[in-house]
């Protein structure tokens, strides 16, 4: 800890100065500079501390008793020998609004705004304190923002952003920044909701499916990053339209807004099926894709033909997935097991398995725990909701052993579905690219948790649309271009 200075009083009245530090928990003199009997030498006493702990040093401390030039004030007459103090008025957050502000201009959203003030301030007063429209004027206030503007200017700015189609000009703007400097050959789709404060649905806010068990009418939010997490391109739906639906409209519309003809686009499994690979495909685009455990045994049981079933840690199995049905290309007459190729495969894709001991020590957990659940629920000990591993036949349950056999042999897989062959990208690779996922992931609890995007208090699409512009896609992108940068002040909050 930073040495500081003491006053302490002494057996005989007087105020001894001490230079102290304090060190896990104790307390320790490091320097005793004298005893004051009156506040003149009391001052002088301070003057002094304060010197020996800015020696060196060039510290704006606007608590001592220093004035803005780092030198002791004079005292005035008959003040009885007081150090004047000086007074605070008016502060600024200085090197965090430079901060942003370059942020700002070197990803050109001014620009691509034509300059929009109102809409700039809205991004900034949502960085530094996740707050509404209506409060912004008060947060760029206490920073110290110059020429803050007023509440219904900010309201404003929502439908201008609509119409004058501040999302598409971001866009641009943002590919250009990523192109520049890093390139772009492989992105990240994944979906997530955000609910609304509302009691009735609408024809865009709607109840569906929530992941946090939630009963509130939602919209669902689709976000497209590059694989360092720089969000790229956002969509919104509907909040009960099936997540499989939505990868391909964003993924359209991000190759019509740039005019992108090859890209690795990689998803989780709950993207899988087999409209949205063929719809890739078509479109020229490289996809990995989370597989579905279930896949597995159909997968492998061709591989377990030539190379037997057992695996080792770490391993890593290149086979064919069917892409309808249980249609399979693999020839089994083969001395060794085939190497996926379109054109040699056109009914199948590649799928790629990986096994590890760890995910399958966790995975049998998991088993362990649904199978005892079945029991406890053929034995009437739980509520028969809808349970794994139980199966009901003219109104008895029974515990299917098969499904709980066919799903031990499972633990510890996970697979990946992709149409690169093989000599573009190997097994490794593709699995390496999958795991970039947690960036999408990262940006949302960014948006949920940081810049608290949820609730979302607007009721029109517009305002919605505009909200998701302004407080959450572009944020995403200040937010992780300013984190880049190392200047973490902008996270602070206080």
């Amino acid at each position: 800890m930073s040495p500081y200075l003491r006053q302490v009083k002494t057996a005989s009245g007087a105020t001894a100065v001490q230079v102290v530090v304090k060190e896990n928990g104790v307390r320790r003199i490091v320097e005793h500079l004298g005893s004051a009997h009156d506040e003149a030498e009391l001052a002088a006493l301070m003057h002094l501390g304060h010197q020996r702990l800015l020696a060196g040093q060039q510290v704006l401390d606007l608590g001592s008793a220093l004035d803005g030039g780092g030198q002791a004030p004079s005292h005035e007459p008959g003040d009885g020998g007081a150090v004047r103090r000086p007074a605070i008025i008016s502060r600024r957050s200085g090197w965090l609004i430079e901060a942003i502000k370059t942020v700002y201009a070197r990803l050109g959203l001014g620009d691509a705004t034509g300059g929009d003030r109102a809409f700039e301030q809205m991004v900034v007063a949502r960085l530094i304190e996740p707050t509404s429209k209506a409060d912004t004027p008060r947060v760029l206030s206490e920073i110290g923002w110059p020429g803050p503007a007023h509440r219904n200017t900010l309201q404003a700015c929502l439908a201008r952003a609509q119409t004058r189609g501040y999302r598409e000009s971001l866009s641009r703007a943002l590919f250009d920044h990523v192109t520049a400097t890093r390139g772009l050959a492989l992105c990240l789709y994944d979906v997530t909701t955000l609910y609304f404060e509302a009691e009735r649905e609408d024809d865009l806010r709607k109840v569906g499916y929530s992941k946090e068990r939630r009963v509130d009418p939602q919209v669902i939010v689709g976000l497209l990053v590059d694989r360092a997490g720089f969000p790229l391109q956002i969509g919104c739906w509907e909040g009960d339209k099936a997540e499989t639906t939505t990868i391909i409209p964003v993924v359209e519309a991000f190759q019509a807004a740039h005019g992108i003809e090859e890209l690795v686009i990689v998803a989780d499994a709950g993207m899988l099926s087999a409209a949205n690979l063929k719809a890739l495909d078509e479109a020229r685009l490289r996809f990995i894709v989370g597989a579905r455990q279930v896949r597995a045994p159909g997968d492998l049981e061709a591989h377990f033909h030539w190379e037997g079933d057992a695996f080792t840690d770490g391993q890593l199995i290149d086979t064919i997935t069917p892409k309808r049905g249980s249609r399979s290309e693999r020839d089994k007459s083969l001395k060794a097991e085939p190497v996926w190729d379109p054109g040699t495969h056109p009914g199948s894709w590649r799928a790629v398995w990986s096994y590890s001991k760890r995910r399958a020590a966790r995975d049998n957990q998991t088993l362990t725990a649904q199978a005892n659940r079945a029991r406890a629920v053929i034995a009437g000990e739980k509520q028969p909701r809808r349970t794994r591993f139980v199966t009901v036949h003219a109104g008895d349950a029974t515990l299917d052993e098969a499904s709980i056999a066919r799903a031990r042999s499972l633990v510890g897989l996970k697979g990946y579905v992709t149409n690169i062959p093989s000599r573009l990208m190997d097994a490794a690779e593709v699995v390496s690219s999958y795991h970039e996922l947690w960036h999408v992931e990262a940006s949302f609890r960014m948006s949920k948790h940081d810049l608290r995007a949820r609730p979302v208090f607007h009721h029109a699409r517009d305002a919605i649309e505009a909200h998701l512009t302004g407080s959450s896609w572009v944020l995403w992108r200040v937010g992780y271009a300013v984190a880049g940068a190392a200047v973490v002040v902008v996270w602070l909050r206080w």
